[in-house]
């Protein structure tokens, strides 16, 4: 009788590992869509509304444009910003979020309070 307790009891275990495993998924997906150093900053800097890529690379000090344009193709793959081309001379390009990376708004300025006041409460320790 107690091997079968223990089974039951590991058993049961695992099927709540692999729930919570299941549970931390969403959380993960929107992890990998918006890890990296400029993600955020890039959708921070597009809150605001369109902007020429020039505009978003000197509003995010230190970004290349090859990474700039990496990662907004990356963004663009994930429906969260989107391309205007204008057939101008020299050739116009400017980015805006989606209506979906809009949803991320609010998101992205709990983030920024959070780390205001993180930072806020790190370096006035020191």
């Amino acid at each position: 009788m107690e091997v079968k307790e223990q089974y039951l009891e590991n058993l049961q275990a695992q099927l709540s590992q692999e729930k919570y495993a299941q549970m931390l998924l969403p959380l993960q997906d929107a992890l990998d869509i918006l890890s990296g150093k400029w993600k955020l900053q890039i959708i921070f800097s597009l809150k605001l509304g369109r902007k020429r890529f020039k505009e978003i690379q000197r509003s995010i000090p230190g970004i290349t444009p090859k990474m700039l344009s990496k990662e907004l193709k990356e963004l663009e793959i994930n429906e969260l910003a989107k391309r205007f081309v204008y057939d101008t001379k020299p050739m116009t390009v400017e980015y805006e979020l989606t209506d979906y990376g809009q949803s991320l708004k609010p998101v992205v300025s709990e983030l920024y309070k959070w780390g205001s006041t993180h930072r806020k409460r790190i370096i006035g320790k020191k």
